[in-house]
């Protein structure tokens, strides 16, 4: 007998809101037997019909919802059809070289990730019901795409949650792992085997290209740079001279290849330092830059972690507008959903009056739309993105 899990009384809105996980401690009970990747029914505690999914003991998120009617199949099939129409929206919108082409619940495919990076795909599966069917997402992707080849990075922590191992590698042809796409007009090397994510940050794409008119015939000090993303743009833009500050000395080579193949090598020169280091050193040597971009990694990767990460967001911030000068630019970021935009803007006031400085919001921006957020699922909307005046 097919496995049914009931809720408690009162914990159906969420989930029929269209938020898609049903958590461990939101069950009465469950009727039937079955193994853990199974696909479940879930009722309300009246016995309403709420939707299927994938179910999973080891895991807080007991199930996650992707069917809201008992009638689909989940065989090849449904995975094409999936697939297809969460890619068909992004052509429509214009992505072509590089998107994401499936964001996991918001494409109501719940755990699993499919980046586009020219004619390579590189994909995470997050949980132990899609890693059952993960031969099945294969070929659908081979028929919806037709790609030269797909990588998988699933060598993400969360993994283990389910009772997954880590894991990246090929899944279908033959190709190199480090991929030419094209950004915005620039050329620059996604490595899926080695690069942040998939293989490179497709959520501040948008968010790359706006910090442009925020940097023609400016000094811009690009921190947390990774491969380089905004400053080819702020390159592209006409800025004067860029500082790509990094910790990471393989990314920092990757900026140079980047650089030297859009012509920007003598515009864009790379520091190797850890960033809070290094602020404060410029802040010593009285350094001042004309804008200032801060995208850091995740500060707060769980709910335990805000309270250090408040502080060290703000520690940033505040030497990030120490450094611009008078009514230069601050362009900042939190790609933490734990830290919430209220939080982060809380932070940000708070920045300001610690580093004495009176600030204008020019932009308040979030993640690409191939990263489509659903309205019932905050932890679906999580990059803060904010280009401030320094006055």
């Amino acid at each position: 007998m097919a496995q049914s899990v009931f809720l408690k009384k009162h914990e159906e809105r969420r989930i029929a809101d269209g938020h898609a996980w049903v958590y461990a401690n939101e069950v009465d009970h469950i009727d039937g037997s079955g193994k853990n990747g199974d696909l479940v029914t879930v009722y309300d505690a009246a016995g309403r019909f709420l939707g299927r999914g994938f179910i999973n003991h080891l895991s807080k998120i007991l199930v996650r919802i992707f069917l809201r009617n008992d009638s689909e199949t989940v065989d090849r099939d449904f995975f094409v059809r999936r697939i297809r129409d969460a890619y068909a929206v992004r052509e429509k919108l214009g992505f072509a070289d590089c998107c994401r082409a499936v964001f996991a619940e918001s494409d109501d495919l719940p755990a699993l990730i499919v980046d586009k990076y020219h004619d390579v795909l590189s994909i995470q599966v997050l949980s132990l019901g899609m890693e059952l069917h993960k031969a099945e997402i294969v070929d659908a992707l081979v028929e919806v795409f037709r790609p030269r080849g797909i990588y998988e990075r699933s060598d993400v922590e969360v993994r283990k949650k389910e009772g997954l191992p880590l894991v990246k590698g090929p899944l279908y042809g033959t190709f190199s792992p480090r991929v030419t796409i094209e950004e915005n007009g620039l050329k620059l090397i996604a490595d899926l085997e080695n690069g942040q994510k998939t293989g490179y940050f497709l959520d501040q794409k948008e968010n790359r290209f706006a910090i442009r008119r925020y940097c023609r015939d400016a000094e811009v000090l690009d921190c947390f740079c990774n491969v380089g993303g905004f400053s080819l743009n702020a390159a592209a833009a006409g800025a004067k001279r860029v500082i790509a500050l990094d910790i990471s000395e393989k990314a920092l080579s990757d900026v140079r290849e980047n650089a030297e193949q859009n012509g920007f090598s003598d515009r864009i020169t790379t520091e190797c330092a850890d960033v809070f280091e290094a602020l404060r050193r410029y802040k010593n040597e009285g350094r001042r830059f004309d804008t200032v971009i801060l995208d850091p990694p995740a500060f707060a990767k769980t709910a335990n972690d805000v309270k250090n990460a408040y502080r060290g967001y703000k520690d940033i911030n505040i030497l990030g507008m120490k450094l611009v000068r008078r009514g230069g630019f601050l362009v900042t970021a939190s790609c933490s959903h734990y830290m919430s935009a209220t939080l982060f803007e809380r932070m940000l006031k708070e920045a300001a009056h610690e580093s004495g400085r009176r600030i204008r919001i020019f932009e308040a921006r979030t993640q690409s739309p191939d990263h489509p957020a659903l309205l019932a699922a905050e932890e679906t909307t999580y990059l803060k993105f904010y280009i401030l005046q320094v006055l």
